[in-house]
């Protein structure tokens, strides 16, 4: 959504020149209650161990440090390690967040959370700890999601939110972010926006960082103590970039350890097609913050293209935008059609089904690998199961699930 009125707060939320608060006016007040709330929380260590038991208790943390020895083996090259996000009830990382900002809606007094959706995941998230806490929860999916990701929509409406479909634009994960910030500012007394990614205006990016650092934090120990030393390298996928920076954040002032960012490059880049925001994409305004964007001459926002809902998106978070510019993660694409041969490559294997979202991270290892040393270690962000993807891939490979193109007929 750009603003009509927008207003920029000091360098607090900015990441070098990029991040701030590009709103309308209506969201400024409470943007800034939502900052002093969250403030309090993050200095308060009642509230930390509140949200660690239930990360422990209800979300099933800490998740796992996998070694996929037969993947590496066929790679050749680097160990290959899986941080098991995929196993966290609701089946993604998505849940970490969603308990942080249920945390502070409840201590704000919001008895209503709204969220918008790309995959599903986020959504089901945000139902999920609506219904563990007994608030009422809208939200808001494109259409095109809806229809790709009917599995998690079903999960959602069981779990008692209702889903709103979003017909304008591209029916996506853009558009129904634009209805959620339409939504918000015309019920923000009462309601709490859950955004599920490091995007959005301050102190979103920052707050998301906070509740999902624990994937990095975890994983420090799980490799000193599996392997005797850190990673050599992380690879996550970015759509807006929720899960790499969770893994990322941790480890950021550590020099030894190199991050990669892999977006969607969708039926190629030189097509257009695509959801490559920062290897494609230059500065602009999208959402209430400056950052990465796919974007015309003109500044109009271009439609995105992913196989995967949740890399669908125009745009990325502000603080990847900062990092990509300085160089200390280095930020890649891959194309659906090596992220879906991934997923099979993941599932024939280790028995493992990745969302579609984490098969480009793990492409991206698959093509590293194999130029590594067998004493280095590469850790992939695994940020979710792929159930919700078994009719896509369906349909992009039928042959191979034996089914006949253009029949449903099944070997």
């Amino acid at each position: 959504m750009r603003a009509q009125a927008e207003q920029k707060v000091g360098r607090t939320g900015y990441y070098g020149k990029y991040g701030g608060q590009f709103v309308p006016e209506t969201l400024i007040a409470p943007l800034r209650e939502l900052t002093a709330v969250f403030e309090e929380a993050r200095s308060d260590p009642d509230f930390w161990k509140e949200l660690r038991g239930y990360l422990e208790d209800y979300a099933g943390r800490p998740s796992p440090l996998y070694h996929a020895r037969r993947l590496s083996e066929k790679m050749g090259g680097a160990r290959i390690y899986l941080k098991r996000e995929d196993l966290n009830h609701t089946g993604s990382h998505k849940i970490n967040n969603t308990i942080g900002q249920a945390l502070l809606a409840r201590r704000m007094g919001k008895p209503r959370l709204i969220a918008e959706t790309g995959a599903g995941m986020h959504g089901v998230a945000a139902a999920t700890v609506a219904a563990m806490f007994g608030m009422e929860c809208v939200v808001f999916m494109g259409t095109k999601d809806i229809e790709r990701q009917s599995p998690n929509v079903y999960r959602m409406k069981m779990l008692g939110a209702e889903v709103r479909g979003v017909t304008s634009g591209s029916a996506t994960l853009k558009d129904a972010m634009n209805e959620a910030l339409r939504d918000w500012v015309a019920t923000v007394d009462d309601t709490f926006y859950v955004i599920g990614s490091v995007a959005g205006p301050h102190p979103y990016p920052l707050m998301v960082k906070e509740f999902q650092k624990v994937i990095g934090e975890e994983l420090h120990e799980q490799a000193l103590a599996k392997i005797g030393k850190l990673p050599d390298l992380l690879i996550a996928c970015v759509g807006g970039g929720s899960n790499a920076m969770g893994i990322f954040a941790h480890f950021l002032p550590m020099a030894e350890v190199a991050m990669r960012g892999v977006e969607a490059a969708g039926e190629g880049l030189e097509t257009g097609h695509h959801s490559a925001s920062i290897t494609a994409g230059e500065p602009g305004v999208l959402h209430g913050s400056k950052t990465y964007l796919l974007q015309e001459p003109s500044g109009q926002i271009k439609e995105a293209h992913s196989i995967a809902a949740g890399l669908d998106y125009p745009g990325v978070g502000p603080e990847h935008s900062y990092l990509h510019d300085s160089g200390r993660v280095t930020y890649v694409s891959v194309t659906d059609a090596e992220a879906v041969a991934a997923c099979f490559e993941l599932a024939r294997l280790e028995g493992i089904l990745p969302a579609v979202e984490s098969a480009h991270a793990i492409a991206d290892a698959m093509r590293v690998a194999p130029d590594m040393t067998p004493d280095q270690v590469i850790v992939i962000n695994l940020s979710g199961r792929g159930d919700k993807d078994l009719h896509t891939l369906r349909d992009y490979a039928p042959e191979k699930f034996g089914i006949v193109a253009g029949t449903s007929e099944e070997r």
